[in-house]
């Protein structure tokens, strides 16, 4: 259960990320296509927490392990 709030985590502060990205760093002239709306840039940005995050599997302990 925990995991999977984790993984939420990772893509709300992939997005949070990616809009500080549009914020402090975008593009002023608009003729960049990511950095130039705020939406997609937030957007990218979750998707790379979701990405990072995506196959992670938990460590197995030995219990498990010998099962």
């Amino acid at each position: 259960m925990l995991k999977r709030y984790w993984k939420f985590g990772a893509v709300a502060l992939g997005a949070a990320l990616g809009f500080a990205y549009y914020k402090f760093i975008g593009c002023s002239s608009g003729t960049c296509p990511i950095t130039s709306n705020p939406w997609i840039s937030t957007s990218y940005g979750a998707l790379v927490g979701l990405v990072l995050v995506w196959n992670s599997k938990p460590k197995k302990t030995e219990q498990q392990a010998k099962e």
